[in-house]
């Protein structure tokens, strides 16, 4: 599938977009488009490439911004560190995870969502657990747990509810999907019906 000059555009503006503001300092921790991405990826870019690479890239732009911020003592937050490499595969099973999803509607794209959160929460902090990271919780059952609680405590210090991750990728989803509806379903059959007539 040939890519249009203004697809192409819109993707760079989007991944731009996401990329500063992931970066800005006064949003809400947690709360980011990159999951919502990886999942709208998946579900609606036919383009199977660029559906991996509009996360991605957004992702890695932004953690080269944070690098560069963090090597300049403008953030206490690094771009790269040890074990990032599960966080980009992650990434990229949501956006396999999105192409799963066979009929898009609010009750999919809710479900995807919150599906996706959860996952993602989950095996990112088994993968910190896993690496004795974090506060080096033991390797046990108990451990994982604490890890997990560890977690939750971190969201509630820096973003004010342990939920704001999961209600970053609500509003983004709802954005990334209510704009690609809108845009299909209602501007272009607009446009088509005006064209024919």
């Amino acid at each position: 599938m040939k890519l249009s000059k203004s697809t192409i555009w819109a993707f760079v503006i989007l991944i731009l977009t996401a990329s500063l503001y992931r970066i800005w300092s006064d949003r809400p921790y947690g709360f980011a488009p990159q999951m919502a991405m990886a999942i709208f990826g998946g579900a609606v870019i036919s383009n199977k490439r660029m559906a991996f690479i509009l996360p991605l890239v957004s992702l890695f732009l932004s953690d080269v911004l944070y690098e560069v911020m963090f090597r300049n003592g403008l953030t206490a937050i690094q771009g790269f560190y040890p074990g990032q490499w599960g966080i980009y595969l992650l990434f990229i099973g949501l956006t396999f995870f999105g192409m799963l999803m066979k009929k898009i509607n609010v009750l999919s794209v809710l479900g995807f969502t919150v599906a996706g959160s959860v996952l993602f929460f989950l095996i990112s902090n088994l993968l910190v657990w896993a690496g004795s990271g974090g506060l080096g919780r033991p390797q046990t059952f108990e451990g994982l747990m604490l890890c997990y609680g560890d977690a939750l405590a971190f969201y509630r210090q820096y973003a004010g509810t342990e939920l704001m991750p999961l209600l970053g990728d609500l509003f983004f989803s709802g954005v990334l999907f209510g704009s690609h509806y809108l845009i299909t379903k209602k501007v272009l059959r607009t446009t088509t019906v005006a064209v024919g007539q």
